[in-house]
């Protein structure tokens, strides 16, 4: 109470902010600091308190190594590797020798990170902390060789790998020693892929250069800390070389998250369940589905007319993509992000559990509001939201997890921009990738497919349509103004397409249709969820008989033989 009422003096606020006076009042060393953002000092006991961020205004101060592991590990659970690779001086860089042992005296570090083994939540990983005490957390020959070395062992291991990142890039006082631990990380953490291997890369403040150029960005899922500046050249060598002041807000965590870089942001006091969860959705576990009985299709084909579905099919209060996950998949986690150019909200995908085994959910969303629907471009995907797609589909592969896709779309976007980012190359990606992946895929159509938009999501071993839903080559008014020159005569075209479900399974062209409620909303969709688990509970237990080469053989003839 005493220490409260010296900061409430003004006298001592003066002290603090740098004023000379012949008397200070006696506070203990450390027991103080400032906050660099909002400038007010406050205690460093309730700054530890708050997960080292400002109690005041929230601003994050940089985490020491070994704190960053105590708020994220199991308590006792970590254990240090490699302590003994020691630096040296390669390029005989004068007074580096001295450098070294002088920030070893300061920080208490051997080097920039500290590597080794732990649980989070009960799952055994490998994790690696840079600290940035130690010359600005720059990475040579010792910080690059212990990464390495606990990539392989948790290549040989069968572990995850998390790696928290924080540095200025490649230690200039190795010289090329120091670039070359660039290759040689990203060389490690690719095998350790090819192996089936899972990483999780942490970006926090800042991480910049070599770093940002080698195993940063390589993770299976990139996390990022609120705010944190990341990027390949830092904002003053932009500025110096192309003489130009950078927007606001650029090479922030935010940034990338919306140029599609990242996968999520997460606040430091939600990491370590964040990192639990993922970690248990990566690890494979022997679960079998419930063995059912086979149940029929829907057999009610009722006597509504083609341009009757159409019109329910598009109907605003239908539930949509995002509806069903929330439903179904409440463990739901959601991954953003194509890492080349943005993050389409047209697309969403993401990692959930299903009768407690991991599976891929994607889908196409077309938003409940008008906010919504501007943001999700009216449920058409951009090239960026297929190749985000694409990404989560891969990883599926990877680590063996059925994919499960939700289809509502009036066709792709048709932009400029979208021509300009190749809009066809990735709608023919996404189906030629699709047709060759070694898990099952289903794709479950529950409003609009249109054309190879929705084709781009439902090249599956098996598609399902709902009762009032929709596939086509293009919309019913498309085909009226392509064919006939006159878009009046849309319900025509829509009768003489066969367009609906029935039509579709006649056909041969899907292979189940499911029957809906007469009145098909957000309030009256929970008995049709039940339904959707069961069929699917059905297709994962049929198809986890099967071989990975199986799978993709059967999908391939599915559309040979059409």
């Amino acid at each position: 109470m005493k220490l409260k009422r010296m900061l409430k003096n003004k006298k001592y606020h003066t002290l603090v902010e740098g004023a000379s006076e012949p008397h200070r009042p006696e506070v203990p060393e450390g027991m103080l600091k400032k906050c660099n953002a909002c400038k007010r000092v406050i205690f460093t006991d309730e700054v530890a308190e708050h997960d080292y961020s400002c109690p005041k205004c929230g601003n994050y101060f940089r985490v020491h190594a070994m704190h960053r592991i105590e708020m994220v590990t199991d308590q006792g659970t970590f254990e240090s590797w490699d302590e003994e690779v020691h630096s040296e001086n390669p390029i005989g860089y004068p007074g580096y020798e001295e450098k070294i042992h002088l920030v070893q005296q300061k920080t208490g570090l051997k080097e920039a990170i500290v590597t080794g083994k732990a649980k989070i939540g009960g799952y055994p990983t490998t994790i690696a902390v840079m600290d940035n005490r130690f010359i600005m957390g720059s990475m040579g020959k010792v910080v690059g060789e212990k990464i390495t070395r606990m990539v392989e062992r948790a290549t040989k291991e069968k572990l995850p790998v998390i790696i928290f990142a924080t540095s200025g890039g490649a230690r200039m006082q190795e010289g090329i020693h120091s670039l070359m631990q660039m290759a040689k990380t990203a060389a490690a953490l690719k095998r350790h892929s090819d192996a089936g291997g899972f990483f999780i890369s942490v970006l926090t403040n800042p991480t910049t250069g070599g770093v940002t150029a080698s195993f940063a960005m390589l993770g299976d899922v990139i996390l990022a800390e609120p705010r944190a500046l990341i990027g390949f050249a830092g904002p003053r060598v932009i500025e110096q070389t192309i003489g130009e002041k950078l927007p606001k807000g650029f090479q922030t965590s935010e940034f990338l998250l919306e140029h599609g870089f990242i996968d999520r942001i997460v606040e430091r006091k939600n990491l370590k369940q964040e990192l639990s969860n993922l970690l248990k959705l990566h690890i494979t576990r022997q679960v079998s589905f419930f063995n059912v009985n086979y149940t029929e299709n829907c057999t009610n084909k009722s006597t509504k007319t083609a341009w009757e579905r159409v019109e329910k099919s598009r109907k605003k209060d239908r539930p949509s993509g995002k509806d069903y996950i929330e439903t179904m998949f409440p463990d739901f986690m959601e991954l953003h992000g194509d890492r080349y150019f943005g993050d389409d909200q047209a697309i969403v995908g993401g990692i959930a559990t299903f009768l407690g085994k991991p599976i891929t959910v994607i889908s196409q969303e077309k938003g409940k509001t008008t906010k919504e629907s501007l943001l999700c471009n009216f449920g058409m995907p951009s090239p960026e939201g297929y190749r985000k797609a694409l990404r989560l589909m891969k990883q599926a592969e990877k680590f063996k997890r059925p994919i499960i896709c939700f289809v509502d779309t009036k066709g792709a976007f048709c932009g400029v921009e979208a021509e300009q980012r190749g809009q066809g190359r990735a709608i023919a990606d996404n189906i030629a990738c699709m047709s060759t992946l070694k898990v099952p895929i289903l794709s479950i159509v529950i409003g609009e497919g249109g054309s190879g938009g929705a084709l781009a999501l439902a090249t599956a071993n098996e598609v399902w349509m709902l009762e009032n839903s929709t596939y086509s080559i293009l919309s019913p008014e498309g085909f009226a103004t392509i064919l006939w020159k006159n878009r009046e005569k849309s319900k025509e075209a829509a009768a003489l397409m066969k367009i609906t479900a029935w039509d579709l399974k006649e056909a041969k062209i899907i292979e189940k249709v499911i029957e809906e409620p007469e009145t098909l909303s957000r309030q009256t969709f929970l008995p049709l969820c039940h339904t959707l688990a069961a069929y699917m509970n059905e297709f994962l237990t049929k198809y986890e008989q099967k071989t990975p080469e199986e799978i993709a053989e059967l999908r391939y003839n599915r559309f040979r033989n059409m």
